[in-house]
């Protein structure tokens, strides 16, 4: 099966609950092989369906598609997660224009729920229309609060769920359970990958070469998974403002000559091998059940 967003993913997990052995066939796998048995890369249904067929059947490092593993339930929370985030910023900005037009100037800065309901209560509106902001300004603010609650006990539930699964990553600076659970939820079985020069190609961390003559440089890669990607990102940033060997280290590179975007790169390198390390000893471990 090969990974095709949602409906892939809900395919391979119906077929996988019915007892059909489904592997996961990465999308630049199974367009390798339609590019070497059609020799381009025009691509169609029937294609795509033949392609993925002989890139699992001739490869045996394919990672199995179970719906029941514990990286399926911290992939459904931190997607539930990620929609109430983004619906949070949505009433956000919402109740940033109903106070732009109820306040001259509007309001600067981060707005929230305390913030925003301490400044509506300072508000007096005056005509008809100008009451009816306000007044729909306070229900947005009501959905606010909602959607925040509705966060905080999601995050309960994310850090119940990683603390149970004995994962190491919240081991490395810059790595709690929310980010725990969007890694593991989104990479699954880590095994599928044989080597951490494999892992940093999924994640977009292995950099390209763009030398010249006999200046040797590297290039920031834009393959890969752009969620994890940003994941790694955000830690690396943590780490050079907070972590000490992460700051050391990245101070190190500006001075051998590297930008800073640049020394941030090998940052970002360094912390996905140490977030494949963790995961591939987290794979080898006994379970606690078994424990």
């Amino acid at each position: 099966m090969e990974n095709a967003g949602g409906l892939g993913r809900y395919l391979a997990g119906r077929l996988a609950g019915s007892g059909e052995s489904v592997v996961d066939v990465p999308p630049k796998l199974s367009a390798r092989v339609r590019v070497l048995s059609t020799g381009n890369a025009r691509k169609n249904d029937e294609l795509d369906a033949l392609a993925t067929a002989l890139a699992a059947s001739r490869n045996g490092r394919l990672a199995a598609v179970d719906h029941e593993a514990a990286s399926e339930a911290l992939r459904l929370l931190s997607e539930r997660r990620e929609d109430l985030v983004a619906e949070r910023t949505r009433a956000l900005n919402r109740l940033h224009g109903f106070l732009r037009d109820l306040l001259p100037g509007g309001v600067a800065g981060t707005l929230s729920a305390v913030r925003a309901a301490r400044i509506l209560r300072c508000i007096r509106p005056k005509g008809t229309s100008a009451r009816l902001r306000r007044r729909l300004a306070s229900e947005v603010l009501r959905d606010v609060r909602t959607l925040d609650r509705k966060i905080a006990d999601l995050n309960g539930r994310i850090q119940a769920e990683v603390e149970a699964s004995g994962t190491t990553l919240t081991r490395i600076f810059g790595i709690g359970p929310i980010l725990a659970a969007r890694i593991i939820g989104t990479l699954g079985n880590v095994a599928r990958f044989p080597t951490k020069a494999h892992f940093a190609s999924y994640c977009g961390t292995a950099p390209l070469e763009a030398s010249s003559g006999e200046k040797v440089r590297h290039r920031l890669s834009l393959a890969g998974n752009r969620k994890l990607n940003y994941v790694l990102h955000m830690v690396a940033v943590c780490q050079a403002r907070s972590d000490a060997r992460g700051g050391i280290y990245y101070a190190k590179k500006i001075a051998e000559g590297k930008s800073r975007k640049e020394a941030l790169r090998c940052l970002k390198r360094r912390v996905s091998d140490a977030v494949f390390r963790s995961l591939m000893a987290d794979s080898q471990a006994p379970s606690r059940s078994a424990a």
